[in-house]
């Protein structure tokens, strides 16, 4: 057999077997990997490469000891499932940079952490003063995971309104140039609702590169031509208007009448579209 086609045959072997091994040890992102596992990984690569360039080495013994580097961490991932003793053994613990808006000087030297690099981290994190820090802390993976203190946290839906609905996730309902039917079906809607919005915008499906729907029931459209501008959805505002022309309506009726029963309801009415209003502004608005 010539050389070159037993380095294609080894080569392909190679990257079938490497592919059974990343479904056997998991979906972990690469950022998520610990030490020990992404040293695994590279020796893995490293034998592989070599194997399927050197015909002069025994392929066998290339598989058994890839074989040995994956049940190592699949084994070690096994009992950590099992102890988090042992886990905190192989992986290590948090450890903690800032508590309470002081930096921990010694868990710095201890982890050989630059306070350059801890500034770079807060930075990347939109955040300037170290003081405004609760508690910061380097995970066992490496990354930096941040606690602003309650007074410096951007505020939220959730603070001011208990009692919030979910958003669900944009459909998308076009995609180059496809009208993707299960999406439409998945958000109540039909071909005909969304060939009457493309006709409103003045565009044709063929044009459409991508096209989403979202939780408030707007269609958002980007086009293959990129110099064409497609006005913005006006669902949401017309919604607004249309609940600030009931409450007028009903205040303009409340004047008209003249019978107290029917003004009173008038009224109550009117003061509950002025709550519903002033309660769904936030959302309508932008």
């Amino acid at each position: 057999m010539p050389e070159w086609v037993e380095v294609i045959i080894r080569s392909l072997a190679i990257i079938a077997g490497l592919f059974f091994i990343s479904k056997l040890l998991g979906k972990k992102q690469l950022s998520k990997l610990s030490f020990f596992e992404y040293v695994v990984g590279i020796t893995i690569g490293d034998i592989a490469g070599t194997l399927s360039m050197d015909t002069n080495l025994n392929l066998t013994n290339g598989i058994i000891s890839i074989a040995i580097w994956v049940m190592i961490p699949v084994i070690i991932s096994f009992i950590s499932m099992k102890s988090p003793s042992f886990q905190q053994f192989i992986e290590g613990k948090p450890t903690v940079f800032i508590k309470n808006g002081k930096i921990m000087e010694e868990n710095l030297k201890k982890e050989k952490y630059p306070l350059a690099a801890l500034l770079e981290q807060l930075r990347k994190n939109n955040v300037h003063h170290a003081s405004d820090v609760e508690f910061a802390i380097l995970e066992t993976t490496g990354e930096l995971s941040i606690l602003l203190k309650k007074e410096k946290q951007p505020i939220t839906v959730g603070d001011i309104k208990t009692n919030v609905a979910p958003v669900k996730e944009p459909q998308t309902v076009i995609m180059d140039g496809k009208i993707m039917d299960e999406a439409l079906s998945t958000t109540g809607l039909n071909r005909r609702w969304l060939k009457e919005k493309l006709d409103q915008l003045g565009v044709a499906v063929e044009n459409v590169f991508l096209a989403q729907v979202d939780s408030y029931g707007q269609l958002t459209v980007d086009l293959y031509d990129d110099k064409v501008k497609v006005p913005e959805p006006v669902e949401k505002q017309l919604l607004l208007s249309s609940l600030k022309k009931v409450e007028a309506d009903f205040e303009l009726y409340a004047l008209q009448t003249e019978n107290t029963e029917a003004k009173n309801m008038y009224v109550r009415n009117r003061k509950k579209i002025a709550e519903m209003i002033k309660t769904l502004t936030p959302f309508l608005q932008g």
